[in-house]
């Protein structure tokens, strides 16, 4: 947002640096994670894009850290489609090793040896987050799996926490995956929803200064508005933003509804944006469907054959896509 903008409507700093905003189901939520970890489970935490998952896992990694009971670990590589269980193994190294040059072994024997003796001398419960894990394969996950069993086996302790898309959900169910799916506590964050006005009420309160109120930035109608046609804080953010920087333009403060209303997206609910949020692009959809490009691409614009259409819809609702 422009500084010119944050001034005009008594903003102290950017909407995306408000912090942590919980309601009792994100209380209840990592309640319930946290005892899973120091049960060595396998976790999965699924959720739209944009619901916070991110942020939420940063609070947990941070609380972990402060109580000095479990030792967390996570891999910082980007690319999620190449990485393998080589990546995971080799974050696991260099966040238990104490030693100033970690040496990690070449050979896959001596290195999952290594790494079992790292976690018993750690003495502690040790959790490795993986984030964006819609992108990992079904092997790397497999695998993850029988690294915590190999842990065990030497007396260490290792919880591995998933976080990804609903379509994570939903892949764990396959039953392709039933060796992993079976044994994996899925949890799933529904961000603010029911609580997109308050979220509002709190974004706008958290980044102006002590004398700014939500209703000098936003009429009570606008707000509504916003409440009622966003869901995550995501979009909240945006588009908070958006209609600020048009309220600015145009010299109204308050913002009126009819403001909000000129930048609200038209497609946001549609069924190709629906789907993307849920983790599932086009090369997802032709795998899952067993369709073609072509199709997806015209069932999203409407112009696909209307039998065709019919036909993959009701493979999109067996399969769990939220059409």
């Amino acid at each position: 947002m422009r500084v010119e903008v944050m001034q005009y409507y008594g903003l102290t700093r950017p909407f995306n640096q408000a912090g942590y905003y919980e309601t009792a189901h994100h209380q209840a939520l990592m309640k319930d994670i946290r005892g899973a970890i120091h049960e060595g489970r396998l976790i999965a935490l699924c959720g739209v894009v944009g619901s916070g998952k991110t942020v939420m896992l940063r609070r947990l990694q941070r609380l972990l850290e402060e109580e000095k009971k479990v030792t967390v670990s996570k891999s910082l590589a980007v690319d999620k489609h190449r990485i393998k269980l080589a990546t995971f193994i080799a974050a696991l190294f260099y966040d238990l090793s104490t030693e100033k040059h970690v040496r990690i072994p070449s050979q896959g024997e001596k290195r999952e040896r290594d790494l079992r003796e790292l976690v018993r001398k750690n003495k502690r419960p040790v959790a490795l987050f993986v984030d964006e894990v819609h992108d990992l394969n079904g092997h790397t996950l497999i695998g993850l799996k029988r690294l915590m069993e190999l842990v065990e086996d030497g007396d260490g302790r290792l919880s591995v926490v998933l976080a990804g898309h609903p379509k994570l959900r939903n892949d764990l169910r396959k039953p392709t995956m039933e060796e992993i799916g079976y044994r994996t506590d899925v949890f799933s964050l529904d961000g603010i929803t029911g609580h997109q006005r308050e979220y509002i009420q709190w974004l706008l309160k958290t980044c102006s200064d002590s004398q700014s109120e939500a209703d000098a930035m936003l009429t009570d109608d606008a707000l509504e508005l916003l409440a009622a046609k966003l869901r995550t804080p995501l979009q909240i953010q945006l588009h908070l933003t958006l209609a600020l920087e048009a309220g600015y333009q145009a010299g109204e403060r308050p913002v009126p509804v009819e403001v909000v209303d000129s930048v609200l997206s038209r497609q946001i609910d549609d069924l190709e944006p629906t789907l993307i949020r849920h983790g599932y692009r086009i090369k997802d959809l032709t795998e899952q469907l067993d369709a073609k490009s072509a199709d997806i691409k015209a069932l999203f614009n409407n112009t696909l054959d209307p039998v065709r259409a019919t036909e993959l819809r009701e493979k999109m609702l067996r399969a769990g896509l939220p059409i």
